[in-house]
């Protein structure tokens, strides 16, 4: 069986302060849309634990110490087409030095 990709779902963990700055950028830069609807997300509440190391410049705690922080992990649909562009733009928005981005390919009802 062949699949063609043509839509993946995009994840990325941000501090809660932050949610709704990461979130337009994404859907101004092309994501979350749905047939007729746009700003299409969903974001569930979530602990992000980390320790930066000696070279990490973390927005949030310190070097080599246990980091606990109240995240939203958001999600969104995204065009295979826009998915450089839309990261680009969460990168920008994004306070965390490496931000934890996950892409994963969809696969379209009309495949089975």
């Amino acid at each position: 069986m062949n699949f063609n990709v043509k839509k993946v779902k995009i994840f990325v963990t941000v501090p809660k302060d932050n949610l709704e700055e990461v979130r337009t950028a994404m859907c101004n830069a092309g994501a979350g849309i749905i047939g007729n609807y746009t700003f299409c997300s969903t974001s569930t509440k979530s602990i992000g634990t980390f320790i930066p190391n000696d070279i990490a410049n973390p927005y949030i705690g310190e070097q080599n110490k246990l980091e606990v922080v109240e995240e939203e992990k958001l999600e969104v649909i995204c065009d295979i087409e826009n998915v450089k562009k839309v990261v680009l733009e969460l990168r920008k928005k994004h306070p965390y030095e490496e931000p934890a981005i996950d892409i994963v390919p969809l696969l379209d009802e009309s495949n089975f």
